[in-house]
């Protein structure tokens, strides 16, 4: 990780935090139909099942992701956003590279995603398949649809 960046659990009292949920929820709702978007929003966040991580520099929140517990053995990728004053700085990189470490280290055996498939969602299935993702069918209550698809990781 630069050493610049410091990783933490999520501080929901935090304004720059809330600031970034609320874009990432607002990027959700510009890229998807309605009722196709699985984003969560912050109550939804704060669930025993759920954790939220960030990545910061210099004070500044540059990205946030999440790991939510399906099962006792699957774990799914949630809410991964890089704050556009960040992008392509690496901080996406190491906050999937954390979840992973964490749903490791939680004895986790699988790590799955639902994304949509429009071109704004590219770099992120870009990351995720660089990292070993890769296509598969619906996971939880995730329903197949024209305008999502899903991504697994073996641990």
């Amino acid at each position: 990780m630069n050493p610049n960046y410091t990783l933490r659990s999520a501080d929901f009292s935090d304004q720059e935090t809330r600031g970034l949920l609320a874009l990432h929820l607002a990027g959700m709702h510009e890229n998807t139909p309605a009722g196709h978007i699985f984003a969560l929003n912050l109550a939804a966040l704060t669930s025993s099942d759920i954790e939220v991580w960030t990545v910061h520099h210099h004070g500044h929140i540059a990205g946030i992701g999440a790991l939510k517990r399906v099962s006792a053995q699957n774990g799914e990728l949630k809410s991964m956003r890089t704050h556009p004053d960040f992008l392509r700085q690496g901080i996406a990189s190491t906050l999937l590279n954390h979840l992973i470490h964490r749903a490791r280290s939680l004895g986790l055996k699988k790590l799955s995603l639902e994304s949509g498939q429009n071109s704004s969602f590219e770099p992120a299935l870009k990351l995720y398949k660089a990292r070993g993702f890769q296509l598969g069918g619906p996971f939880a209550d995730y329903q197949a649809s024209e305008f999502n698809q899903f991504l697994h990781l073996s641990l």
